[in-house]
């Protein structure tokens, strides 16, 4: 794996990452209430007294959001702690009603873990771990919505109370590619949980990133966090832009200022928004309403027996099953692909062959009419139906994409379009042979040149066949009766 350096006017840098990702738990409702939250609801239409911290209102734990927790922390290797306890993270916002973020600084509820993550999609086996310090469960704030009118902003409650896990990092991500690749290996983890939908575009996973740079040996430099970037191609162009900003700020002879930074996707650059507050800055205490969480084994293993099959297992099992490793990774990279794959080697079809089809085939279709593998028109079943078909040389190559396009348009079975249509593939030797007789008496000059050695118009002659059968003739048997034929 190449070393990522940035060449300043006084040598090579390199940058030192850390991102802490803010994931929102799927869960029933928020950590400590009973409201919904679900996507693009109108403004303050799922906000309950709690969340708009009306006197007297106590906060509840949600137990699925717990649960959601400790299976994504089972899922990275990570320690779960029996014993945790919220905190009160104390600031004044608009948009934050209690004056406090109920938070876990000091006991969060799970421990280190890792991720194991391949920077360069053409060597996937390459790979680098990337620590998890911590994931702690806490509660979002509001949002201020500034565009509503010309003098005033007005704030939308629904994300008050809404389930985060804070997923921190290690500093331990040197390129902007290794943390787009260990962002897309957590976003895929956590799909394949069930914990967070993974949904960047409608802020229920974003990341913060901290980004220094030093000389090669020195110790870590100032950093400096750009808050809520949410796409994973936004947070590699953040990286890129902050390190060469702070680069050009030492070379200048500046110093690096601990603070909090915005990333302007028109723009690609950053900007300064305020000055970094540390931990004493927030008057962390524990929250006196509410106990610590113990964890009991039963409900341990209960997390640890529901979590499903995870990417890098799922991949190995298919490289073990003769796909090749960068397939495999392609297909065990969204938990949806897994899952319709799953499926069609669970209808029969053979892994290797499976595998070339979907990705040629299946995703060429599926691109080319702007659909997900989710809402494919050819269900996984079918699929394996029209793979059986190749396979026991009932359809040729061409013929079965013929079919697969008929399948596309109108969701029939290929055994039905088959039938309906007329297009099984023959290997009757008699009629193949009449239909080779015809061509060769059709074409005496290349007939007289392939057998004056020029035979490179074999292909010509298995062409001339083809066409004249419609397509539906067997190669195999082409090619086995043409060459007894055009040597007599």
């Amino acid at each position: 794996m190449t070393e990522y350096r940035i060449q300043g006017a006084t040598g090579e840098w390199e940058v030192v990452i850390g991102l802490e990702v803010h994931a929102q738990v799927t869960s029933n409702a928020k950590l400590f209430s009973g409201a919904a939250t679900a996507f693009g609801a109108e403004p303050n239409t799922q906000v309950s007294l709690v969340d708009a911290a009306m006197p007297g209102m106590l906060p509840v734990p949600n137990a699925e959001c717990i649960r959601q927790a400790v299976r994504t922390g089972m899922a990275i290797d990570a320690q779960i702690n029996r014993w945790s306890r919220f905190d009160r993270k104390n600031y004044f916002y608009a948009d934050l009603p209690q004056g406090y973020q109920i938070s876990q600084l000091y006991h969060p509820l799970v421990g280190e873990g890792h991720l194991d993550v391949s920077p360069d999609e053409k060597n996937p086996e390459a790979t680098k771990r990337i620590g998890i310090e911590r994931i702690h469960v806490e509660q979002d704030a509001g949002k201020l919505m500034h565009d509503q009118h010309p003098t005033r902003s007005y704030v939308d409650l629904n994300r008050s109370g809404v389930a985060l896990m804070e997923i921190v990092s290690k500093p331990d991500m040197r390129s902007p590619a290794e943390a787009g690749a260990y962002l897309t290996k957590l976003r895929s983890i956590l799909r394949y949980v069930g914990s967070c939908d993974g949904n960047m575009d409608q802020g229920s996973m974003r990341a913060d990133v901290n980004v220094s740079v030093r000389k090669l040996g020195d110790e870590f430099g100032t950093r400096t966090e750009t808050k809520n970037v949410n796409s994973i191609r936004f947070v590699m162009q953040a990286i890129e832009h902050e390190a060469n900003r702070q680069i050009d700020v030492i070379e200048g002879g500046g110093t690096i200022v601990q603070e909090t930074r915005l990333f302007n996707p028109d723009t690609g650059t950053t900007r300064s928004m305020r000055s970094k507050e540390d931990a004493h800055d927030y008057r962390y205490f524990p929250d006196p309403d509410l106990l610590p969480l113990e964890l009991d084994e039963a409900f341990l293993e209960e997390c640890r027996a529901s979590l499903p099959e995870l990417p890098d297992a799922k991949r190995h099992r298919y490289e073990a099953a003769g796909i090749t490793a960068y397939q495999a990774g392609v297909l065990t990279a969204e938990v949806e692909t897994a899952r319709w794959f799953d499926a069609l080697l669970e209808a029969g079809a053979t892994p290797a062959t499976a595998a070339n089809w979907v990705s040629s085939e299946l995703f060429g279709a599926l691109n080319r009419t702007g659909r997900t593998i989710a809402d494919s028109p050819v269900s996984p079943a079918q699929a394996a139906e029209l793979l059986a078909l190749v396979a026991d040389g009932t359809l040729s190559g061409s013929l079965a994409k013929q079919v697969f396009e008929v399948m596309l348009e109108t969701g029939q079975g290929a055994g039905a379009i088959v039938e309906e249509r007329g297009l099984k593939q023959t290997s009757d030797t008699g009629a193949i042979e009449a239909v080779i007789a015809e061509v060769l008496a059709k074409n005496p000059n290349q007939l007289g040149q392939y057998r004056g050695g020029k035979e490179a118009l074999f292909g010509f002659f298995v062409g001339q066949t083809m066409k004249a059968m419609g397509g539906k003739a067997n190669p195999a048997v082409v090619n086995e009766l043409l060459k007894k034929a055009l040597a007599g």
